[in-house]
């Protein structure tokens, strides 16, 4: 038995628009006026999700539950995978005493919160979303800055926002080769077009991030700074994007800004040092730290060296083709080629596979671990102690891992009903406008789905085939679908779930969302912007 998909169920796309958007008023609602801890909205919104499908959309109750529950086990494994072993080698280095170390080291370069925000949330957690993605970098960066000092929300919200500028690149280049798939269209010209319209974002992103973080007098003492870590990733990120392919443009563009950074600032300081208003004022400056010797930096900094080098080996694809032939899967009976996708959102009548696989092996979680595991070697950790300080980072997480299964079952069955796609073809209606519009449409899908990835595989065709029902070139409103995601990166409630996760912020998700949704509202109209002014004005700027 098969089950089609219909898009506009109410018999106006307006009105089906908005049955469709109810989960996401609900969201909303929860997180930014409520304040709801995290795992009550997932609950709540998923189920609401739920009976939108049934009730208005008809899909039969067995396949939406099955939906609704394949998302929640992707949300198990392997993303609560990533979070908890990338939050266990943090723990770690915290009990032993290590990332005191690591503190000091950093500070040595710079004990300006302001520079240390630029080092790790923005260099480093862009390094982190090149090589691996799906939350390693916001789990990571922001437990780091935590480590340092940091107040809890803003190391979570600095960070995500700070994830804007790599996001389409990320996990080795996936979302642009997912859009290429999707579409039929030549990868290395959504590259390139991608590649001529987040560099600007790029370049912007640190300076913003110093607003937030202090203010426009307070930013304007650190501006070279920003300048140099800006325009150092955005020109990598350009001309990898356009010359190279879209796989090496974060690992390049993060690593220029780290290098640059780095060593302007043994040139270059601030006039004074920054620090929070309600932070105790430190006694330790650069110049009156500890002196410890290479190897004791060396050791400290180890696990985060290991992982860095194991999450670069997972993502080279000879080392993917050995990991992924271990990989356990299975087609999920009662949804696999049941659900039917019709025009315009599929070129030909398709039925949706549902293939759940547990990539054991080739998990970034599971490079993680292996990280964790010859750290402990390196740290002088025990079995038992290991034991220990896992188990207290699970018991760390509970909530997350109520929260993290119910947004990934929010984003299937939104997916598997239709009912993303009817949110999709009413922004598609928006005629001359969908160029500005296209951008949005990618917000939605990462809001939805937490991955520009999966937003790519979900709207690429319906950017493409509307673009050229309205007379521009697909591979702009492509290439804006990545471009406009990377801005929805930061409210989606994966994101949120994982950032609170990291930071000792659950249960607070919804000051975390209210702390970054004007953020990610107004960078996305700057790309709906851009994309409008390339596609009627701008046009020599499409490959």
């Amino acid at each position: 038995m098969t089950w089609t998909q219909v898009y506009d169920p109410m018999g106006n796309l307006a009105l089906s628009a908005f049955m469709a958007a109810i989960p996401m008023i609900i969201i909303f609602y929860l997180l930014a006026i409520r304040r709801t801890p995290g795992q009550i909205a997932g609950l709540c919104v998923t189920i609401s999700a739920l009976l939108v499908a049934i009730l208005a959309y008809k899909m039969p109750v067995a396949t939406a539950i099955t939906a609704t529950g394949m998302g929640a086990l992707y949300g198990i494994f392997p993303i609560f995978w990533i979070v908890i072993t990338a939050i266990f080698i943090y723990n770690m280095t915290v009990e032993t005493g290590q990332f005191e170390i690591i503190k000091n080291s950093i500070a040595t370069i710079t004990d300006d919160r302001r520079l240390q925000a630029l080092l790790i949330a923005f260099a480093f957690g862009a390094f982190l979303e090149g090589a691996a993605g799906f939350g390693t970098p916001v789990a990571i960066s922001a437990g780091m800055l935590v480590g340092l000092g940091f107040n809890p929300l803003y190391a979570a919200g600095l960070c995500l926002i700070a994830n804007t500028a790599p996001v389409a690149f990320g996990g080795i280049g996936i979302p642009i080769i997912v859009a290429g798939q999707v579409t039929g269209i030549d990868t290395m010209k959504i590259s390139a077009m991608v590649g001529r319209q987040l560099p600007f974002l790029s370049v912007i992103i640190p300076i913003w991030l110093i607003v937030l973080m202090s203010g426009w007098k307070s930013t304007m003492e650190v501006l070279p700074a920003c300048l140099v870590a800006g325009i150092s990733f955005a020109s990598l990120q350009w001309f990898s994007s356009n010359f190279l392919g879209p796989e090496l443009p974060d690992i390049l563009s993060s690593l220029a800004a780290i290098i640059s950074l780095a060593l302007f600032l043994k040139v270059w300081k601030p006039v004074k040092i920054w620090r929070f208003a309600d932070e105790k004022a430190a006694a330790a400056t650069a110049t009156s730290l500890p002196s410890y010797s290479f190897g004791t930096i060396l050791k400290a900094w180890s696990p985060f060296i290991i992982l860095t080098v194991m999450v670069i080996l997972w993502g080279l694809k000879p080392v993917q083709a050995v990991l992924e032939a271990v990989t356990i899967k299975w087609l999920v009976p009662g949804l696999d080629k049941v659900v039917m996708q019709v025009a315009p959102i599929a070129k030909k009548p398709t039925a949706m596979a549902a293939l759940y696989k547990i990539n054991w092996m080739s998990a970034a979680g599971t490079a993680l671990f292996i990280a964790s595991v010859i750290s402990a070697m390196i740290l002088g950790v025990g079995p038992s102690r290991f034991c220990s300080i896992f188990v207290r980072t699970f018991k760390q997480l509970t909530k997350p891992l109520i929260t993290i299964p119910c947004v990934l079952g929010l984003a299937y069955i939104m997916n598997y009903s239709g009912m993303s796609s009817t949110l999709g073809l009413f922004l598609a209606g928006t005629g001359s406008f969908f160029p500005f519009f296209s951008a949005f449409l990618g917000w939605l899908g990462v809001f939805l789905t937490g991955s520009d990835t999966s937003a790519n595989a979900l709207f690429g065709n319906l950017q493409a085939v509307t673009a050229q029902q309205v007379g521009v070139d697909p591979v702009l409103t492509v290439a804006a679908n990545s471009s406009g995601g990377v801005t929805g990166k930061m409210i989606s409630p994966q994101s949120i779930a994982v950032a609170t996760a990291a930071t000792g912020l659950v249960g607070k998700e919804g000051d975390l969302f209210s702390f970054t949704v004007m953020h990610s509202l107004v960078l996305a109209i700057i790309v709906g912007l851009m994309t409008y002014a390339q596609a009627y004005i701008l046009t020599w700027m499409i490959p």
